[in-house]
């Protein structure tokens, strides 16, 4: 297991996880969501390409329509 930051929050994670592994790890809907990744906007087709590491801060952000 790694911790990192996720919302403010230390978490513990399992390691090697992509962030695509990771947004699947934690349930989330992957189209309906932005991740800041180290202080950095990561684009949803570089999601699979970017290793969660110990110590990472990651923010999620979830969208919401509305009219």
């Amino acid at each position: 297991m790694i911790n990192v930051i996720l919302n403010g929050e230390k978490i513990q994670m399992p390691e090697n996880l992509s962030l695509r592994d990771c947004v699947a790890h934690l349930g989330l809907p992957a189209e309906s969501i932005a991740i800041e990744y180290n202080l950095e906007i990561i684009k949803r087709k570089d999601w699979g390409s970017r290793e969660v590491k110990e110590g990472d801060t990651i923010e999620i952000v979830h969208f919401i329509g509305g009219g």
